[in-house]
């Protein structure tokens, strides 16, 4: 895509997302106030770029209603075995990493905007389907068909990102982006709280059903920025016309991060994700209830501290930021795996704590992966990179549960906290020795260009 395109004027049809956009222009002006964004990314906050985080917001909103309820939904609402519900997650993450290398690739040839609005229509179609979704096999069919199409989603959004900022903003740019998927999760998760209800099944099916609407809005604001999300030219190198995807795995440092990224998310919000409830109800004996209370907090610090982290780290090592994520992961699950057997109120304030420093583990994370990953990109490449990157996710998501049964099923479950803090901190050593091999403005600590 050339800059004249990446200019271009607005089009009229986008005055109505303009004002769902407004809605969140008071977060933005009380960041303002307190100089927590600079003036240069003010200056870029184009109409475009204030739409592509409502679409995100607004997406992720829907994502919140059902994020956490497949397990149940499954198991207590539709009464399968919870062997069933985990498989059924499981195969849904290496869907998702079947389809990245395709999602990539399509991203490349047709264009960013191809891909988001297929997932955004095929999504929600496929939430609709599992909202009725009753016996094994409606099940399995709908959150397989759900997953074939969000298993890419990643990709197409971060290269739209990309396009929409200038290289040296793009740090920033995938901070803030983050900080609107954890709002809107935890708005999401807010509304599901207000109205589900275990004992009145339809509670979930109306959930999935809003979902599906909000895919639908979270679309038609894309909509409006469409010609921003075009394919570009492929220029190949000559010595490696053709080759697509292997020249992005030609890229040496390209493939030690990935595999660094994976064992940090296994550390991490993997593990987090299969075995943190788990450890609590059982190990901990405390109530499913006071979960929700802890990732209460987890939200609201990644939200209210964002902007501020992104400023800290602005121009610094992005190796040894990431090495920082792996430390206070790492005493994260040192903390959780030291509790038992302490009073209720300690125990629920260490957890608590824990949970911050894991949260300010995030927002130091999400600026750094979309940004390294872009600037090592080459434009013609840049979708199947970020889809690239989702392997890092769906490698982790699939093996952290498998890692957690072994310990569980094994009666290892004590160990596990310390032995996910050590994954975490081997993965940041690696980010470490990984270093050497960037140049400093893929370390961050010199300015992007081009």
């Amino acid at each position: 895509m050339t800059s004249s395109t990446l200019t271009a004027k607005i089009p009229d049809e986008g005055k109505t997302c303009e004002n769902l956009a407004q809605a969140l222009v008071p977060l933005a002006l009380v960041a303002q106030r307190l100089e927590l964004i600079p003036a240069e990314f003010r200056e870029a906050m184009t109409p475009q770029l204030r739409r592509f985080y409502t679409m995100v917001f607004t997406g992720c909103v829907g994502m919140g209603l059902t994020l956490s309820m497949t397990i149940v939904y499954v198991h207590n609402v539709r009464h399968h075995s919870v062997a069933f519900a985990t498989a059924l997650m499981a195969a849904g993450a290496i869907v998702g990493i079947l389809i990245n290398p395709i999602s990539g690739t399509l991203v490349d040839r047709l264009g960013p905007g191809v891909m988001i609005m297929t997932s955004s229509l095929m999504g929600s179609l496929s939430l609709t389907f599992l909202a009725f979704s009753k016996s094994a096999g409606q099940l399995t069919f709908s959150a397989l068909f759900l997953a074939l199409f969000a298993g890419g989603g990643w990709g197409p959004g971060a290269t739209l990102l990309s396009r929409l900022v200038p290289p040296e903003l793009r740090q920033r740019a995938f901070g803030l982006n983050f900080m609107f998927v954890n709002l809107g999760i935890g708005c999401g998760t807010l509304f599901a709280a207000l109205i589900v209800d275990i004992h009145h099944p339809f509670s979930f099916t109306l959930l999935y059903l809003i979902n599906a609407v909000v895919g639908l809005v979270s679309a038609s604001i894309f909509f409006t920025i469409r010609q921003f999300a075009k394919a570009v030219p492929e220029v190949h190198d000559p010595e490696t016309a053709g080759e697509g995807w292997r020249e992005v795995w030609q890229d040496k440092t390209f493939r030690t991060f990935l595999l660094c990224g994976v064992l940090l998310m296994v550390g991490g919000y993997g593990s987090q994700e299969s075995g943190y409830s788990l450890y609590v109800v059982n190990n901990l004996n405390l109530s499913i209830h006071y979960i929700g209370l802890i990732l209460f907090f987890n939200t609201l610090t990644i939200v209210a501290s964002q902007l501020f982290i992104l400023n800290k780290i602005q121009g610094r090592s992005r190796m040894k930021v990431l090495a920082t994520v792996a430390l206070l992961w790492a005493f994260f699950w040192f903390v959780l795996g030291s509790v038992r057997g302490l009073p209720l109120g300690l125990t629920l304030v260490m957890l608590t704590i824990s949970m911050i420093i894991f949260a300010v583990g995030e927002t130091l994370l999400s600026p750094i992966g979309g940004a390294l990953v872009n600037e090592l990109a080459l434009e013609h490449l840049r979708g199947r990179y970020n889809s690239a990157q989702g392997f890092v996710w769906g490698i982790a998501g699939t093996l952290a549960p498998l890692i957690t049964s072994l310990y569980f099923e094994t009666g290892n479950s004590s160990i596990w906290p310390f032995a996910t803090g050590g994954t975490a901190l081997l993965g940041g050593a690696l980010l470490l020795r990984l270093r050497r091999n960037l140049t400093p403005s893929q370390d961050g600590v010199e300015p992007s260009v081009g």
